[in-house]
């Protein structure tokens, strides 16, 4: 996800970042912390080099430091990066899994009633066009209980 523009407010003590989609707040408290309370951001851009998916700030210090759109996304919890998250997770499981499984890639993909190519992109763990279904479809054949538990954040 790229990062069109962002801004500062020292008063508010955050960072204002927009994407194509959306607008999210990004507070001081999550960067690396300044040595001193008074070390206020001085400047803020878009970081062509992380491919605009990253900020650079400097603080009147003269520190700098760099933020990703991940940690930005990670804070806000945006729905389409939790996703992201559990099918990174559920990918991760299903390829150990596979690994270990007496079946052959033949019978698997035999059973998901589907092609070895597509069994090969629900394996592929940079591919976010699959659906969860289709991974839980796939960890039920390899004999794989998935729970899905809620609970109350931590802080």
């Amino acid at each position: 996800m790229k990062i069109k523009s962002v801004s500062f407010d020292n008063r508010k003590k955050g960072f204002e970042v927009k994407t194509r989609d959306d607008m999210y707040w990004f507070p001081y408290a999550k960067i690396e912390k300044p040595e001193t309370s008074d070390d206020n951001v001085s400047d803020v851009r878009v970081d062509t080099e992380l491919g605009s998916e990253g900020f650079t700030y400097t603080l009147e210090s003269g520190r700098e430091g760099t933020v990703h759109i991940e940690q930005v996304l990670e804070y806000n919890r945006d729905p389409s990066y939790v996703r992201d998250i559990l099918l990174y997770k559920l990918t991760l499981e299903a390829q150990k899994r596979v690994k270990k499984s007496p079946l052959r890639r033949r019978e698997i993909t035999r059973r998901l009633n589907t092609s070895a190519s597509q069994l090969y992109h629900l394996l592929d763990q940079t591919n976010y066009r699959k659906s969860i279904d289709q991974m839980l479809a796939l960890l039920n054949i390899l004999d794989c209980e998935v729970d899905l538990v809620v609970r109350a954040k931590s802080a």
